[in-house]
């Protein structure tokens, strides 16, 4: 099995792919790329066992066949080589490779490729047409907020639930909430499942925003097609909480204030916090913020006002400032609402300006205040 490639071009593909990687592999067959020619198109695939990716090329080719190449090895001989063709040539008898480039090569052994795993095949698979601005705007908006909680993996991932009004996508680690609406896209039917943190951050880093991405999935796999990107990955089994239950209805008291005057103020007053807690405290008169933190074990305190737009009763609430700065860091309106009910009860932090097609709710648990 021969085929040419140039060096860039294969490397740009395979660095798409390798995210998917894992240093941790029981099946040590996962160390390697799957490389299989047929007409003259090459597709590379890199696996996990839980989630799989693949990438189409095509090459100077006119042999058919598979083998299995040392993906680390691979990708370092590409990374220090300038762009030029590259002449792959494959002993079929011994798995030998050879890299032939302008002045050397390189040798390598390889593993037949029928012992890679295959990909599973989707049976009665629904399906939705999402667009790639929009599928990235919703993995950014809420992967931060899923649980690193091993003994909940259903709050380790993002919900999505489909409607034919519109699409949804949810995540939360109970102290921490964000629900992402878009009712520019829709499905034929209603359906729900939950996507791993993993093939998540594979497609935020491989998602080109114009592109259209095709979702196929079942109970048990999702499949995401797009430009020449197939991923696969199986979805967490179990029941999601009624996210919708935790979510305060009557928030009289209503903060409007500049974003990032907020956010700016809010990571000065955090440096004196509890490093254990991050605990900030918001106190709310008036048109008047004023944020305060202190570490009472080394002395440190720390407190600023900011002129505000309140309307409700003054109050006194605690936040985790760690959890305030990553919303406010996914929000990009010039403008935030904090709607609140009473200090021991949830805020909800959003955009001051809605977007006609797109919602966005983040609510963040009060932390109780040291009296």
């Amino acid at each position: 099995m021969n085929f040419v490639k140039s060096s860039a071009s294969l490397l740009k593909q395979l660095q798409k792919i390798s995210g998917v990687l894992s240093t941790s592999n029981t099946l040590p067959i996962l160390d390697n790329f799957l490389f299989e020619i047929t007409s003259g198109q090459l597709t590379v695939s890199a696996s996990d066992s839980e989630t799989t990716i693949s990438t189409t090329m095509d090459v100077d080719s006119k042999d058919e066949g598979k083998v299995c190449i040392p993906a680390k090895l691979l990708l370092e001989v590409l990374k220090n080589l300038p762009d030029q063709p590259c002449t792959f040539t494959v002993e079929e008898a011994t798995l030998a490779i050879e890299i032939a480039y302008d002045n050397g090569k390189s040798s390598m052994v390889g593993y037949n490729g029928d012992d890679y795993p295959r990909t599973p095949a989707l049976e009665t698979p629904s399906s939705i047409r999402i667009n790639g601005n929009i599928l990235a705007n919703a993995i950014n908006k809420t992967l931060f907020a899923t649980g690193q909680d091993d003994l909940r993996p259903v709050m380790s991932g993002v919900f999505c639930e489909f409607s034919p009004e519109n699409i949804t996508f949810v995540a939360t680690d109970a102290h921490k909430l964000v629900r992402y609406t878009r009712t520019d896209s829709q499905a034929t039917g209603s359906s729900s499942f939950i996507l791993p943190k993993k093939p998540l951050n594979l497609l935020k880093a491989t998602i080109t925003h114009k592109e259209e991405v095709q979702l196929d999935y079942n109970d048990s796999n999702a499949v995401f097609t797009f430009g020449e990107i197939i991923l696969t990955c199986r979805l967490i089994d179990g029941k999601y909480p009624n996210y919708e239950a935790v979510i305060p209805k009557e928030n009289p008291n209503v903060l409007t204030i500049d974003r990032a005057q907020f956010l700016s103020s809010v990571k000065r007053v955090s440096i004196f916090a509890n490093k254990t807690t991050h605990q900030i405290k918001l106190k709310l008169a008036g048109s008047e913020l004023s944020l305060s933190a202190e570490d009472i074990d080394f002395s440190n305190k720390s407190n600023e006002r900011i002129t505000c737009n309140y309307a409700g009763e003054d109050m006194e609430i605690g936040f985790n400032s760690r959890f305030l700065m990553e919303m406010l860091n996914n929000l990009e309106t010039t403008e935030v609402r904090l709607e609140m009910s009473e200090p021991s009860r949830a805020g909800l932090l959003m955009p001051s300006e809605s977007n006609e097609n797109e919602d966005i709710l983040m609510l963040v648990m009060p932390v109780m205040l040291n009296r």
